[in-house]
């Protein structure tokens, strides 16, 4: 995928809905929701499409983000062959 490409998905698509969860279920406003997802470790890992993690879908990646803000950190999921 190119990098434009790339980022019009994580735009469109991703980060909206995983944004959406965090104001919903951590009864946030759409900025503080915002500010914490884009300072996550999560996020900067997501936005290198090396990472791969934007193949998974934006309740996996909001499940990760609570992990990271619960613990710190994240583990990627595990993926079956």
């Amino acid at each position: 995928m190119n990098n434009d490409k790339f980022n019009i998905y994580l735009i469109v698509a991703v980060i909206p809905r995983i944004i959406n969860m965090i104001m919903n279920d951590e009864d946030v406003t759409e900025w503080q929701a915002i500010t914490a997802f884009y300072h996550s470790k999560l996020y900067r890992d997501l936005s290198d499409e090396s990472s791969k993690l934007w193949h998974f879908s934006p309740l996996l990646l909001y499940q990760l983000f609570q992990d990271e803000v619960r613990t710190g950190n994240y583990d990627y999921p595990e993926v079956g062959l």
